[in-house]
């Protein structure tokens, strides 16, 4: 195994606050160069972080041979534009979730990506958690029988000022949290959505504020997701849920997207209840790692493009039948 090299493309937050701290975990990863609009903002993560290399573009990283994976958490709109970039100057790219704004720009990313023999994948950090693999497999086992029914919600504050509130960003709730809902209830029902029925409300500036969804699945299976950035705009509040109902039990968890620690989640069978508690260390960390070893060649990425492309089909049918 050796060392991969990475370049940050933009200085969001997320890279702040996770991702980056999350590759400073991972074993195989070289915090190799930072970029940011300005070269003062970028000297900043460099010096904070660790950084060799401090550029004030976001082509002059790109153009930097010794970068080899590239990690993108750049506004919704820009994903298409620097991540194509980035794939054909031979760099392997991470990318914020929702990787694309419909179903075409994905497709055309991972075209990209093939003709260019380099690896894309969607930045979905909490499918990386062994909490989430362990709910996931119980499901998968049959405990709880043939899933007959998933209930999900993630539900935050709102925005003083922020891309997600903005249309031509890709912006709102759908984009931003229905993504967690949609990519947990793929991963559980094991069969096409057939039907989709959606509400939503929003804001002045047409961006989704809450969203509620009803799928129906080929197999006979339903789903149900409410998503809000409608809580409290001055605190940190939120709520996240996710209850699956199978035919022959339950499982509940209310544990929020995204996080580490001692966690868990009770399974009911009957008259009896199995909690199950799963140490789950950095999930920036361990996604890192994943890119790191797809290409190192030692395992295919976690996220692969046929998951991703079949969850921005249904992103898409959402947007669709809301009215975005």
């Amino acid at each position: 195994m050796s060392k991969i090299r990475w370049g940050v493309l933009g200085t969001a937050n997320i890279a702040k606050w996770c991702t980056i701290p999350g590759m400073q975990k991972a074993q195989d990863c070289e915090l190799y160069a930072i970029a940011g609009r300005s070269i003062e903002k970028a000297e900043r993560f460099k010096q904070d972080f660790g950084f060799e290399v401090a550029y004030g573009s976001y082509d002059e990283l790109i153009a930097d041979k010794d970068v080899e994976a590239v990690y993108i958490p750049l506004p919704n709109d820009l994903h298409i534009k620097w991540v194509t970039k980035a794939l054909r100057a031979g760099k392997h790219v991470l990318c914020e979730k929702p990787l694309a704004l419909n179903l075409d720009e994905a497709r055309e990313m991972y075209k990209v990506a093939q003709e260019n023999n380099v690896i894309l994948m969607e930045a979905y950090a909490y499918l990386h958690s062994p909490y989430v693999s362990s709910l996931i497999e119980d499901v998968q086992s049959g405990i709880i029988g043939d899933v007959d029914y998933i209930e999900s919600a993630f539900i935050t504050q709102g925005y003083e000022e922020d891309f997600r509130l903005h249309k031509e960003q890709g912006g709102g709730a759908m984009y931003d949290l229905g993504c967690y809902c949609t990519t947990m209830i793929l991963s559980l029902i094991d069969s096409d959505p057939e039907t989709v029925w959606a509400q939503a409300e929003f804001s002045d500036l047409g961006v989704d504020l809450m969203t509620a969804v009803m799928l129906k699945f080929r197999n006979g299976a339903r789903a149900s997701f409410n998503i809000g950035m409608i809580l409290d705009r001055h605190s940190n509040s939120r709520f996240d849920r996710l209850y699956v109902h199978g035919s022959k039990g339950s499982v509940r968890s209310e544990v929020e997207y995204n996080q580490e620690g001692t966690l868990s989640y009770s399974i009911f069978k009957g008259d009896e209840v199995i909690v199950r508690t799963v140490e789950a260390p950095s999930n920036y960390s361990l996604e890192v790692q994943d890119m790191c070893n797809a290409i190192n060649g030692v395992s295919k990425p976690h996220i692969t493009p046929e998951f991703s492309l079949k969850n921005m089909k249904l992103i898409e049918d959402v947007l669709t039948k809301i009215g975005y």
